[in-house]
This record gives structure tokens, sequence and C-alpha cells, in this order.
């Protein structure tokens, strides 16, 4: 799977040595992706059961990984994830054109060879809660629910029904109805002129779903320059391939609606760059007097993303940062409650499968070390 969505030239190809040469990197991504296509990974051997239980929370690629892992020594593992089917980020986020579901299909497959249980639908926090898992007798908890809060925005009109958030837009767009939740079943249609509001690699997910969708003019639009943009540039170049536009240094003020109450109209400012803010990039600061209109009939919000405060705050002595991520010894993944572990993107916000998937084989080092050395009390430490 990370030969199809890491940004390979940021990581391995670009650290190849063929580059200290001038040469083209070794096309590690695709290389990946061919062998993994040819050579189906072997059906796992189920290992002796060693009598010890774990909860994993959240299905994606760092829940994922530390239930195989805890599964291959043995250990019984239950699975709780709030979308229906596994696959976390990688079925309910990455459109099927950049990496196919039967993938994520297959890799559930081996999981369920493991003896691995899923519980879909199940929104710990709300229908479960950490407490109720020491109850029913697992031993340590691995917290991987990722950083799913989309960022609101304050900007008039948001609530027009043509004005989508991203990931509602990406799941209706290219997961199956069989395998979205209730409230997400009826498909998702776009307008003729499709205006994406972001910069990262969410906004280039939208912006080339919408193209695939039927419509005629699909626009990024971005407050900063190009250079600044925190998506992955290959992507950017595949969707102006595709026939995406950009739009630099310009930010929505409102959507409006016109005489039928549809989304007609967005007003606009253009933006400059000022001093650099805390995130090490300059600031785009509006330009007086620089207002505009543009018509559009549909608008999709890819603004970034937060940690759960719901996951957070329902589980005592849990210590998270102030956007929610939870806290943890990066060694282990060791959170400020004894047996309980997390990992992913609801640490680190939103970032790599590749760097989920490595903190996940390190908290299932750590989970596995817990239960093993400590039977007699290897338990969640409750919240007394």
């Amino acid at each position: 799977m990370c030969g199809r969505v890491c940004p390979q030239s940021e990581l391995c190809e670009g650290v190849c040595p063929y580059t200290k040469q001038g040469r083209p990197p070794v096309p590690i991504g695709r290389l990946e992706a061919f062998v993994t296509d040819r050579t189906p990974a072997a059906a796992p051997s189920a290992p002796r059961p060693t009598g010890h239980r774990a909860a994993v929370v959240g299905a994606g690629p760092a829940g994922l990984t530390v239930a195989e892992c805890l599964a291959r020594r043995g250990h019984s593992v239950t699975v709780f994830d709030a979308w229906p089917a596994p696959g976390g980020i990688l079925r309910y986020g990455i459109p099927t054109f950049k990496m196919s579901h039967g993938l994520v299909d297959d890799l559930g497959a081996r999981l369920d060879h493991l003896g691995i249980q899923f519980a879909g639908n199940t929104f710990v926090g709300r229908d479960q809660t950490v407490e109720d898992f020491i109850d029913e007798g697992f031993e340590t908890v691995f917290l991987g629910t990722g950083a799913g809060v989309q960022r609101e925005t304050s900007v008039d009109g948001a609530d027009l029904a043509s004005v989508h958030q991203a990931t509602p837009f990406l799941v209706q767009a290219n997961v199956t109805s069989d395998l979205r939740p209730e409230a997400l079943r009826a498909d998702v249609s776009v307008g003729r002129r499709v205006a994406v509001i972001g910069g990262g690699d969410t906004a280039m997910d939208c912006v080339r779903t919408a193209l695939r969708l039927g419509a005629e003019e699909v626009t990024c639009w971005y407050r900063r320059t190009e250079d600044q943009m925190p998506g992955n540039p290959r992507d950017r170049q595949l969707a102006r391939q595709e026939g995406a536009r950009f739009r630099w240094l310009a930010q929505p003020l409102a959507f409006r609606s016109g005489e039928d109450g549809r989304l007609a109209f967005m007003d606009c400012v253009e933006m400059e760059l000022g001093e650099p803010d805390l995130s090490g990039r300059r600031r785009p600061l509006p330009v007086e007097g620089s207002q505009f209109t543009v018509e559009v009939d549909t608008v999709i919000l890819a603004l970034g993303y937060l940690g759960d405060p719901v996951t957070v705050d329902r589980i005592p002595g849990l210590e998270a940062d102030e956007g929610n991520l939870i806290v943890i010894d990066p060694e282990t993944g060791a959170t400020s409650r004894e047996g309980l572990y997390a990992g992913g993107d609801s640490v680190l916000g939103p970032a790599l499968v590749v760097t989920a998937i490595a903190q996940g084989q390190r908290a299932a080092v750590a989970m596995d070390r817990h239960m093993v050395s400590n039977p007699s009390s290897a338990r969640v430490a409750g919240s007394a």
C-alpha cells in the first residue's frame, strides 16, 4: 500500500544514491506495487493461543498493524471501529483511483484468517468505553482513532446544500453504498463548476474525484502560493494533467445562493504573504479592496483535520494536547494511562500511512511485553 499512497520522492526515492549522480532514483514505489500485485501474500498460519486479550480502537493503518502483529504472537485481538468496514483512511479516505479497495479487502481477509475479530459501527467513547473493555477482560488497549474531525470554517453560506465537507464527499464518491454509514448511503453529484478549498493531499483527492464525477471545471483555491502547499507535488501534477485549475493567493469570504436557492456564487478576496506564522510559512493576509465574485455550483471544503475530542474527553487520565492529539512515549506508544497505547494520526495529526504503520509496530511490541511480562496484572489501569 505504501508503494501507492506514500510520497516516495520525499522518502525512499528521495535518498536513493542515484540522485547524487544526477540520475533518476530507482522507482521504489512502482516496484513495490508491481511485486504486491503479482505476488499475493500467503495466508498466515494462526499461532498457538496465548490466552491474552487486546482491544484495538480504530481499523486504520496503525490499528490494523497492531492487530496483525499481536495476532501473529498468538494473542486474541478485537478491533473496534466507527466505520462499517475495516480499513480506516485506506478505505474511507483514499480514492479508488489511487489505491484499489481490493487491497484493503485482501488485508481484511488475512487478518480474519489470523482470528482477529472486527466490530464495526462502534464509536468508542459513545457506544463503548475503555472501562467497558476493562470489564470485558481486555488486558491492553490501542487507540488508533485517527484525526478525522474536520476543521470548521466561519465562511457564511457553508451550510448550503452544495457545500460539502471533504470526507463525506470522498466516501460517497469512492466507497460502495453497502460499506457506507446509513447517513452517507446516497450517492453524491457535482455541478458544472466546482471549487475545492484547501491545499493538502485531501484537496487533490477531492479535485480529481470531482473531475471523475463529470464536472466541467474544477478549481483548487489556496490562500498561499503553490510552493507553500503541504500536499504531494505529484498529486498536483496528476490533477493538472487531468484538467484541474489552480487559483493561488485567494480565499473565500462567503458562499451565496441564486434566485432558486441553490449555491451559485463564491465571494473571494485576494491574499498576500506577510511574516511567517507558527508553521514557519508566511502568513496570508487579505489585500484591501480586492474582493471579487465567481460563479460556482459545488464547493468542497478540504481544510485539514484534528483529533476527536469525544474519544479523548471520555477516557479518564488520558493526556492529550490542545488539538486532541494523544501524548505518547514515542518509543513504545504508551500513553499516560498504564496499559493504554496509541499511534498514527490520533497522535501525529494527519500524517503518512507508513508513519502510522511504524508506530503501530512499535506499540505492538510494547503491548506484547506488557501482557506477557505481567500475566497477573496485565490489565488496562482503571480510572480510579
